[in-house]
């Protein structure tokens, strides 16, 4: 299913992230940074929370507006019960819808967003998406004091958040059309190789988004995956072109250019559902309004799994969502 919208814009951005991503190779480009995991708060669950107040106030500031004046906060996290989300929409006191896709929650909340606003049902919104390295660590895996090994395909969970403002005034990008993913799931059972699980999805919504709207992929100056990795980059490059025919020209993935896997300790590279809404409301948006790129096809991917049905040793599902990104005035 794609969606074609003629009057979507993401207004501005604000961005908040963790130490390990302020000193990566794009951390000049994100809005604030903390030095500490706690983000001056008591727990990560509450940090996790800050960075989402955080990244929203930094948004509001910038597009000059109150909370008062946004119609609908979307957001997701990847923490049981979306309580990150939930207690700062408490905090934010705007009407609220939680979502959750795991790490392709942020452009899923950009779907619903697009939709409402293309439609006339709303005026605005601000769509947020967060996550935490050790709240996730401590949800999904074991609490990063215990100290496991990981293998070498595991990938290392972002800390912050990221906040678009959406509205039908033309400025700073647009949105052009999006196409909504379908679960796969080809029975991978390594929670330690989401870039596996992942991958699948991401091909098949690729392809999807480029049949429904009669594109070649070289229409995009750049592809960009979720949170694949290292691994997962070259299983989607091979899926691609063996189930589909497509060569991705043009291609990178978030998780490998939020972290520099030679000088940091972050396995086959980046995850969470932070890990898209940094990049591309950080970096990607700047690029785009400065038009040293015209057009951008972000490709969000998410694992869906929880602790029990990996204990289970059941399957582990994937999803993909894809939403077109473009410079303003295209020739």
């Amino acid at each position: 299913m794609t969606f074609k919208y003629n009057n979507v814009y993401i207004n501005a951005t604000g961005t908040v992230s963790g130490p390990f991503e302020n000193n990566g190779p794009i951390g000049k480009y994100f809005d604030k940074s903390y030095q500490d995991m706690y983000f001056k708060t008591t727990s990560w669950e509450k940090a996790e929370t800050r960075s989402i107040i955080d990244s929203v106030d930094i948004l509001l500031n910038k597009i000059t507006k109150t909370k008062k004046d946004i119609d609908l906060f979307i957001a997701g996290d990847l923490l049981n019960q979306l309580v990150a989300s939930n207690y700062a929409a408490s905090s934010l006191g705007i009407p609220f819808l939680g979502v959750y896709n795991a790490c392709a929650t942020s452009v899923e909340g950009l779907i619903i967003g697009s939709n409402m606003i293309e439609s006339n049902q709303i005026k605005n919104c601000i769509v947020s998406t967060s996550s935490h390295n050790n709240s996730s660590e401590k949800q999904f895996r074991y609490p990063v004091e215990y100290g496991g090994p990981k293998k070498k395909t595991a990938t290392f969970t972002v800390t912050g958040a990221g906040s678009a403002y959406l509205s039908y005034n033309k400025e700073g990008v647009k949105i052009e059309s999006a196409t909504v993913g379908k679960v796969v799931d080809l029975g991978v059972k390594d929670v330690n190789n989401m870039g596996a699980v992942m991958a699948p999805a991401a091909a098949w919504v690729i392809n999807k988004h480029l049949n429904d709207t009669k594109r070649k992929i070289d229409y995009y100056d750049l592809v960009l995956t979720g949170d694949l990795g290292i691994y997962g980059r070259e299983i989607l490059k091979d899926y691609m072109k063996t189930e589909y025919g497509i060569t991705l020209k043009n291609y990178e993935d978030c998780g490998l250019i939020i972290f520099d896997r030679n000088t940091q300790p972050v396995y086959a590279g980046a995850s969470g559902a932070g890990c898209v809404p940094l990049v591309t409301y950080g970096y990607i948006f700047n690029k785009l309004k400065k038009k040293e790129l015209s057009r951008v096809l972000v490709v969000a991917t998410g694992a869906l799994f929880s602790q029990t049905v990996v204990n289970e040793k059941s399957t582990l599902p994937g999803i993909a969502h894809a939403i077109s990104l473009e410079a303003l005035d295209l020739e």
